[in-house]
């Protein structure tokens, strides 16, 4: 009678609409049937950009296969040139399937309960390697704290000479969710080169002698057509000011119903979308969640480009989501709206342009990639980066009272809650 495992010849061809088949053998399918992988066909790779783009359903499930594939064809580019020469034989084997499970930690809709201030998803990803059907199947590699190694693989802590291709300026999970999620919105934002990408990654040797993954002089305009989808995804899709509102909505909900103990904070990253949604609509107080259901989305108040505030303002609007969620709450107030009323929101991701990779010249020089877009690096982000007070109702706000508010320091925010004074003004 057979025990359910599956031999070591078995493998699966799985059809993609991106990179059309995606091969899994070994290892990688007894992870694939294991119950913590299989939730991620659960979870929406966008959150709450659905609504928006009605095409943006799929999956962290696809977007892991999608960089698992990736991972192996930058493995099998790099082999038949000989880099991988002198390397541990398994580290090939352990960045794929690091790819593979490098969104294992991922909570319900994509990055929303992050900035609300839960632990980051590669953090939980520890958590859930060492589920039991995960554990056994990675204890098959034979391979001495294989699950450990994966892990620092996800998190950037490890110090592999491929750890690049996971964790870094050019990981293969960008190349994956920049060119998927472009393609399933249905816009033309997110080009990327991908194959002269991958044809471009090589393997350098440090001064030091440390081997690191770097990029190939041939592939600058390739890695500059990664950097710029990726301000022009942000700028058009992620955060579009409705997936933002919505975004906002959603932190907002999971939020009051953690601090009035209707849900368990240890739940949340074992939970699918829908899990968690049925959850929180099955509370009688959470209006927001039926809001989300009927897409009642919040509207504009104020929406300032970065440009527009100073460099430094806004930092407690992004650091401090329980600040945050005082200063919304004394806002609804001040505009005669309910608690949850208002919302306040300032994305921030400093290092979405930034390169950190070694240059291999034509003539054999090594040096820090440096990309035609770098001197205008910061101009873009500011352009990709707003400052919006979302409302459950129209109230007339002054723009400069908004930029005002997010210049003061959270000590001054402190203190400005303390008094009863109206905080636009």
């Amino acid at each position: 009678m057979s025990d359910g495992r599956r031999s070591s010849g078995d493998f699966e061809v799985v059809r993609d609409p991106l990179w059309n088949n995606i091969r899994l053998d070994g290892v990688a399918l007894e992870v694939l049937d294991s119950e913590p992988f299989q939730r991620l066909r659960y979870i929406r790779q966008l959150g709450h950009a659905f609504l928006v783009y009605p095409g943006a359903t799929h999956t962290r499930f696809e977007h892991a296969l999608g960089a698992y594939h990736l991972a192996g064809r930058a493995l099998g580019l790099l082999g038949e040139r000989g880099e991988l020469a002198g390397l541990p034989p398994e580290d090939g084997l352990l960045v794929r399937l690091a790819a593979l499970l490098h969104d294992i930690g991922h909570y319900p809709f994509s990055h929303a309960l992050e900035e609300a201030g839960l632990p980051s998803h590669e953090v939980l990803a520890a958590e859930h390697l060492a589920h039991p059907e995960l554990r056994k199947a990675l204890d098959q590699l034979g391979l001495k704290d294989a699950t450990g190694r994966i892990a620092g693989l996800i998190t950037g802590r490890s110090r592999s000479s491929l750890a690049g291709l996971i964790s870094g300026s050019l990981d293969l999970d960008k190349i994956d969710y920049l060119t998927r999620d472009a393609r399933m919105c249905g816009v033309p934002y997110g080009t990327v080169d991908v194959d002269r990408l991958l044809h471009s990654i090589t393997v350098v040797t440090l001064p030091d002698g440390r081997r690191r993954v770097g990029v190939h002089e041939k592939g600058l305009s390739a890695l500059e057509s990664l950097t710029f989808a990726k301000y022009q995804m942000y700028r058009n899709v992620y955060w579009h000011h409705a997936v933002r509102a919505a975004t906002c909505m959603f932190k907002r909900l999971v939020r009051d119903t953690l601090a009035r103990g209707q849900l368990e904070a240890a739940w949340i990253p074992h939970a699918t979308d829908e899990a968690l949604m049925e959850r929180l609509r099955s509370l009688a107080d959470a209006p927001l969640a039926e809001r989300l259901r009927r897409r009642r989305l919040y509207k504009r108040l104020a929406d300032l480009p970065a440009t527009e505030v100073p460099a430094q303002a806004g930092e407690w609007i992004v650091g401090r989501p329980d600040l945050v969620a005082r200063v919304e709450d004394r806002l609804a107030r001040d505009l005669e709206l309910g608690p949850g009323g208002v919302l306040l929101d300032y994305p921030a991701k400093p290092d979405m342009l930034a390169i950190d990779l070694p240059l291999l010249s034509r003539d054999g020089g090594i040096t820090p990639a440096q990309l035609a877009l770098e001197p205008v690096a910061d101009a873009l982000y500011r352009s990709a980066r707003r400052l919006r007070l979302f409302a459950a109702a129209s109230r007339p706000v002054a723009f400069h009272a908004v930029v005002r508010l997010a210049e003061h320091t959270a000590a001054e925010m402190e203190k400005l809650l303390e008094g009863e004074e109206a905080l636009l003004r």
